[in-house]
């Protein structure tokens, strides 16, 4: 018999055993032991921990059902979620690196989650239940979600504090509009578009690019546009990973966190209280914005090392840079890494409702490579992107459902075909490609490119076959690296290497 209070008998997590005093958890958190992110992450959860959801959908609204629980055989469903035990059973690619990507089969149905147990029964006529959609039509296997691949977050600390300071420029700026002006927002050399205050004090967000829907909602002049980037979810759907952490850890293990369905309640009716607690969040996040940046692999035989140098060019030369920028600064210290992030959206543990938590990005403690500020301070985060969103489909090319519309609206229905600029480093070695994994080839991932990508591709598709396939070897060069490996450019061995290579003397040949 188990007495209760026992530690032993029980299937729950080791950090629910021995660190269940807030004070120790608080204290190993502020001491930088982020340890305690990487077993939550990697950590099979079972009912006992809290995992299911058995009175809750995948997005915290309670069941359309509520007399058909989420337990026993309908306790899994691979479209409506949950879905997974762990983390780490998807984020895993490349080298079964927790955090990292997934392979097609780890594919995510973005919003299935809205339904209480997906089952396409036709007989069913509630909507949201199992088969039809908020407006009471039957929902189809390529309708009812949006299909995605599982992304890595190599570097995701660098990213989201390059997001915060382009978000804190741009509000900047919309803070110094007047009644009747019109103002560039521009950060870092990326525009966002104009951005209008009118006479009668409205916000005109009609010329402003690159932003989701949720950061450019506004009713007057004293409620502006938030201009918030938003850098996680592929249609640019989440503030911070702290965010994302939220949301995945309910729908995809019904493991609910105390800062967003509040402490000692049991909103999923699992009988289990505090799931996930605060510090379990920021533990968590941590260890993802501390995991290491991808790098470079480079051949160095000759013929390789050519391909590589022309295909940088012809990258610039299409257009390809325009969206996915090489580089951006972090300055001003911005490696200081917080939480919780300063734009954090109700739901989410916000600035002064706890002491903040820093860790140095760059800090040789944490896991190799890391990135090193040059000698005018600036920390030059090289993830091939502009943090916009941008219209890259085709007229047929469109996904069923709009992440960043109220389901109930009818635009949600009308698709999307906006997506994050994809951070092109960590791409080579983290396959399948594209927004949904259905491409196997960087290539195909090219040649998929329209809308306001149409005319780089086109250019590609115009050059000689020697430049297509430089392109494609540089682009095989942007990988994770093994564990382990502390310089960023390595060459096929894993050995480090310089590059640009330095010019051989005349005649010189061979591998090197």
């Amino acid at each position: 018999m188990l007495l209760k209070g026992s530690i032993i008998g029980q299937h729950i997590g080791t950090e629910k055993r021995f660190a269940a005093d807030p004070t120790v958890r608080k204290k190993n958190v502020a001491n930088g032991d982020i340890n305690l992110g990487r077993v939550l992450f990697s950590f099979s959860f079972s009912d006992q921990d809290g995992a299911g959801r058995p009175l809750t959908k995948g997005t915290g609204r309670p069941l359309s059902d509520t007399a058909n629980p989420l337990k026993d055989e309908r306790a899994f469903n691979r479209i409506s979620a949950p879905d997974a035990n762990s983390c780490a059973g998807c984020h895993n690619l490349p080298y079964g690196i927790a955090g990292g990507g997934g392979d097609f089969v780890t594919n995510v149905f973005v919003l299935g989650q809205r339904f209480d147990f997906v089952t396409f029964d036709p007989n069913d006529k509630v909507p949201t239940r199992g088969s039809v959609d908020e407006s009471g039509k039957p929902a189809a296997v390529q309708t009812i979600a949006n299909m995605r691949s599982t992304t890595g977050l190599f570097g995701a600390g660098y990213l989201e504090m390059i997001a915060r300071q382009v978000t804190a420029d741009l509000q900047q700026i919309r803070n110094s509009i007047k009644l009747g002006q019109t103002r560039e927002l521009k950060s870092k050399g990326i525009s966002f578009g104009k951005l209008t205050l009118t006479k009668a004090g409205l916000w005109d967000t009609s010329k402003v690019e690159g932003l989701p829907r949720l950061s450019l909602l506004s009713t007057d002049s004293t409620n502006p546009p938030t201009l918030v980037i938003r850098p996680w979810h592929q249609a640019g759907h989440a503030v911070s990973i702290r965010e994302f952490t939220n949301t995945a850890f309910n729908h995809h293990h019904g493991m609910q966190s105390t800062e967003r369905f509040g402490l000692d309640t049991d909103p999923d009716g699992d009988g289990v209280k505090n799931e996930l607690t605060r510090d379990d969040i920021t533990a968590v996040s941590i260890w993802q914005a501390t995991l290491q940046v991808p790098g470079r692999v480079i051949s160095r035989h000759p013929v390789i090392e050519q391909a590589v140098l022309n295909g940088e060019r012809v990258f610039e030369r299409i257009g390809c840079a325009t969206c996915h920028i090489p580089k951006l600064p972090l300055d001003k210290e911005g490696w200081i890494y917080s939480e919780p992030n300063p734009y954090n959206p109700p739901g989410n543990l916000r600035q002064g409702e706890a002491p903040d938590v820093k860790v140095d990005l760059n800090s040789a403690e944490l896991p190799a490579p890391r990135l090193k500020p040059d000698a005018n301070d600036i920390v030059w985060v090289d993830a091939y992107t502009d943090f916009k969103l941008h219209d890259i489909g085709g007229a047929e090319d469109v996904e069923p459902l709009d992440m960043n519309q109220s389901p109930w609206s009818p635009k949600f229905r009308e698709g999307n075909r906006r997506f994050l600029t994809k951070r092109l480093w960590g791409a080579a070695n983290e396959p399948p490609f594209f927004h949904h994994g259905l491409f196997t080839t960087m290539r195909r991932s090219i040649l998929a490119h329209a809308g306001e990508a149409l005319d780089s591709r086109r250019a590609f598709e115009a050059l000689p076959d020697y430049d297509k396939d430089s392109l494609i070897e540089f682009l095989k060069t942007l990988q994770v690296l093994p564990p382990g490996t502390t310089e960023r450019i390595v060459d096929q061995n894993f050995k480090p290497r310089e590059w640009p290579p330095a010019m051989q003397p005349s005649g010189a040949g061979g591998r090197r």
